[in-house]
């Protein structure tokens, strides 16, 4: 999430050395460097995949962010990058998913060339379909959804609610059951949240609409103020509304992995 990629070097014992920050063919770490400050979320990379992406026969860096954009690091050979990252575009656009770029490279539609499919922060899966044929430079298509986000992608949910992933989704690629199709594996987050013990079901309820009931009257107010002194109470008094729901309501921060077996 910083924006730097560790890589763990393998030893001819089969065991790896310390984690260290890769670097480019200039000896300096690779980083995404946003055009200005307002672009910082550009630098957070949420995932990089090495892959042999321009078919030259070096392994390559395709890397999602926070932004939900991605990035190429081309390959130089002997485990080093070029410096500067490309933009991955589809046409004259940018490749893009809402938040959190998340890219798993992949031949899907089994056509011989490579496709990117990609989580998202609001939750799914969606893919870019590769249409330049196997040996050459990629062409993408625009994202379009392979697995649906949720309806409502709510942070919290009742632990009997979970019936489908959640936000957050990161993507895997495989042939689970071994019937030749690839299908996908799906991460995500979620925060479970249940009555504390010994605190009924009812009590339970009841306090939670009233602690949301005063979250949110306190969110709306915090909406028209724009003097950052003036603001602070607001924010504060949020933070002593979420420490008071430890009173009667447990939460687990947790996720869970879902398996589509493909038709």
């Amino acid at each position: 999430m910083a924006g730097l990629f560790q890589v763990l070097w393998g030893q001819a014992d089969g065991t790896f050395k310390k984690a260290s920050v890769l670097k480019g063919s200039d000896d300096a770490p690779l980083v995404i460097r946003p055009a200005n400050e307002k672009e910082i979320v550009e630098s957070i990379c949420t995932r990089p995949t090495a892959v042999d992406w321009d078919a030259d026969g070096d392994l390559d860096l395709v890397v999602g962010t926070f932004s939900g954009k991605f990035y190429l690091f081309t390959g130089e050979g002997g485990g080093k990058f070029a410096p500067t990252p490309q933009a991955m575009k589809t046409g004259d656009v940018a490749l893009q998913v809402a938040h959190h770029g998340d890219p798993f490279v992949i031949d899907w539609d089994q056509d011989g060339d490579l496709d990117i499919l990609s989580g998202a922060a609001a939750g799914g899966v969606q893919w870019a379909q590769n249409t330049a044929g196997p040996g050459r430079i990629p062409t993408l298509k625009p994202f379009v959804v392979l697995i649906p986000a949720p309806k409502e992608a709510d942070a919290e949910v009742r632990p009997e609610a979970v019936h489908e992933p959640a936000g957050s989704t990161r993507v895997w690629v495989a042939d689970v059951n071994g019937d030749g199709k690839l299908d996908a594996l799906v991460g995500d987050c979620v925060t479970l949240i249940s009555p504390k013990p010994g605190v009924s079901e009812a009590d339970f309820v009841k306090r939670s609409a009233e602690w949301k009931a005063a979250v949110d009257a306190a969110q709306k107010e915090a909406e028209g103020i724009t003097d950052e002194e003036k603001l602070q109470p607001v924010w504060e008094r949020i933070g002593k509304l979420y420490e008071s729901r430890e009173e009667f309501a447990s939460m687990d921060r947790t996720g869970f992995v879902w398996l589509y077996l493909r038709k």
